[in-house]
């Protein structure tokens, strides 16, 4: 198929950057949407033009690095996809593709379509973790029981690869549906128990410190992750932050 691309092109975070036109040739529809990008590398490449930049790293849907905001949607047109995991066969010959980085105030843009995700990183650091000491008599994780629903939710949130399109959809740049899947993957188990109170305070403001936007529950988080997280991770987010707030002196 033939197509034509408008890629965001921008050389810094200071840099005004604007769409470039440009037009590819026999595109295969098994090709994956990366690997189409990267045909387009070595066609600029072979120009003498700079090649564009854009995030990529395990290329099978796990890391969470393919940031790209493909035709107005994080990730393309294929639900639960990364783009990554986007192939050519969703699109058409002679289509326009319009691919842009993700957009929100806590993701500049380094270059072309690379943002900087690394708030994610420092709200996970702010509480997404478990400290517990567990030398000595402590008692073995694996012998506490935890009735299977828990242990669901538990695994369900923790697919979470951080890809950031949640905040990319969401129409106040939030970043709830991150937060909420790092908070429950831990207060769902009783491990996470120790910690959950500071857990939840820690990494809400966080969160708000990155300048992310609030949640006004319109659903668009849950409709472009491509792990399905669910909007009950949000509400039980709240619940969490709600218990810790009245109970420490915070």
């Amino acid at each position: 198929m033939d197509l034509k691309l408008k890629v965001w092109r921008q050389k810094n975070a200071e840099d005004k950057g604007g769409l470039v036109e440009y037009q590819l040739n026999d595109i295969e529809g098994h090709m994956s949407f990366l690997e189409m990008m990267d045909i387009l590398n070595e066609q600029l490449i072979s120009e003498g033009q700079e090649p564009v930049s854009f995030d990529h790293d395990c290329r099978e849907g796990i890391c969470g690095a393919c940031s790209m905001h493909i035709n107005g949607e994080p990730h393309g047109p294929d639900a639960g996809t990364t783009t990554c995991q986007l192939h050519m066969r969703k699109f058409n010959d002679g289509d326009t593709i319009f691919i842009e980085p993700f957009r929100a105030k806590a993701f500049p843009v380094i270059k072309d379509l690379v943002v900087d995700r690394s708030a994610f990183d420092r709200i996970q650091h702010a509480g997404g973790y478990i400290s517990v000491n567990t030398s000595g008599n402590t008692q073995d994780a694996n012998s506490i029981p935890v009735p299977k629903v828990n242990a669901d939710k538990a695994f369900d949130a923790a697919t979470c690869i951080g890809c950031g399109a949640c905040v990319a959809a969401c129409k106040n740049a939030s970043a709830m549906l991150f937060v909420s899947a790092k908070v429950s993957q831990f207060a769902l188990l009783p491990q996470g128990e120790v910690e959950a109170k500071d857990r939840a305070l820690n990494m809400v403001k966080q969160m708000d410190a990155e300048g992310f936007g609030n949640c006004t529950n319109t659903g668009a988080c849950e409709a472009e992750c491509p792990k399905g997280i669910s909007l009950e991770n949000i509400a039980r987010l709240n619940r969490e932050y709600l218990s810790a707030s009245v109970t420490t002196d915070h």
